[in-house]
């Protein structure tokens, strides 16, 4: 079965790197196809003998040139040509886009064309992508992820996905740093008791065993996972129903060191024997 993948995402948030993953696992890749040759694309990957059985192309606001309609056009002609796909959409804060743009004297598309400040440039950019990013399969958030950690994050939920089930990925973080922009769901730990107060347990974190301890003997711990087993146990077959190919489930406490540590490692140890591609990622201890 031919397998697409759609990438896109904000100017500076790593699609090139995306792609030359996606390369190296073995996709035939396409930097920024124009959208006039989408159809006779389609038309020949809808072709049984024909194309490459894995393909990735980009479309970012190069293609768009300021339509939004044309990345609807695409989807359709997809859709009448009948081939399955994704879309992996990678986003960033502002904050983090400016500091690298800074950093390698790169000017945004955007203003390249327009003459717009880097700021602007960026949230117009965002503005035009927003359709895109309403319709991914999969938002991942490169605010703080080196390289290396985002070739092996596309790897794991992208590149080597093939004939499993939907992707779960469980996210622990801090909300003193925000809410992870790839999630989606988000619980919140800080009702637990926070093992920071406890001078022994401050330097560790919930992959500690003495944190892990601390936190298993505590009641209201058992309680919260328990809910969360349940929630997730009860809608998860329903999102997999709707073709959904990944899922990201965070779970955060004030710092991400402690509790929401303990229960992302939790929750991918219950779901380790399940169908689903498990992947667990801690993202203040990166």
């Amino acid at each position: 079965m031919k397998k697409l993948i759609i990438v896109s995402g904000l100017s500076g948030s790593g699609k090139s790197v995306a792609l030359g993953t996606l390369e190296d696992c073995g996709f035939y890749c396409i930097d920024n196809l124009p959208v006039n040759l989408i159809e006779p694309f389609a038309r020949d990957l809808s072709v049984t003998n024909g194309g490459f059985d894995k393909t990735a192309i980009s479309i970012d606001c190069r293609n768009l040139s300021g339509k939004v309609d044309l990345f609807s056009q695409t989807v359709e002609i997809l859709n009448q040509f009948h081939i399955p796909f994704h879309i992996l959409f990678l986003n960033a804060d502002s904050q983090s886009l400016l500091r690298r743009y800074s950093e390698t004297r790169r000017k945004h598309p955007l203003s390249q064309t327009s003459g717009l400040p880097p700021a602007e440039a960026i949230e117009k950019e965002r503005q035009l992508l927003a359709s895109i990013a309403d319709q991914a399969d999969l938002v991942i958030d490169t605010s703080r992820l080196n390289i290396h950690q985002l070739r092996e994050l596309i790897r794991v939920r992208v590149g080597e996905s093939e004939g499993q089930q939907m992707s779960l990925c469980f996210t622990s973080f801090g909300f003193k740093n925000g809410v992870p922009l790839d999630a989606d769901f988000v619980f919140d730990a800080r009702c637990l008791p926070n093992p920071h107060w406890e001078p022994a347990l401050r330097p560790l974190t919930g992959l500690d065993q003495k944190v892990i301890e601390y936190l298993k003997e505590l009641p209201q711990t058992q309680d919260f996972l328990d809910s969360l087993l349940h929630f997730l146990e009860t809608w998860l077959p329903d999102f997999q129903k709707q073709n959904r190919a990944y899922l990201t489930v965070a779970i955060g406490c004030t710092g991400g060191q402690h509790r929401s540590v303990y229960l992302a490692e939790q929750l991918g140890k219950a779901f380790g024997d399940s169908t689903y591609s498990i992947l667990v990622r801690h993202r203040e201890l990166q």
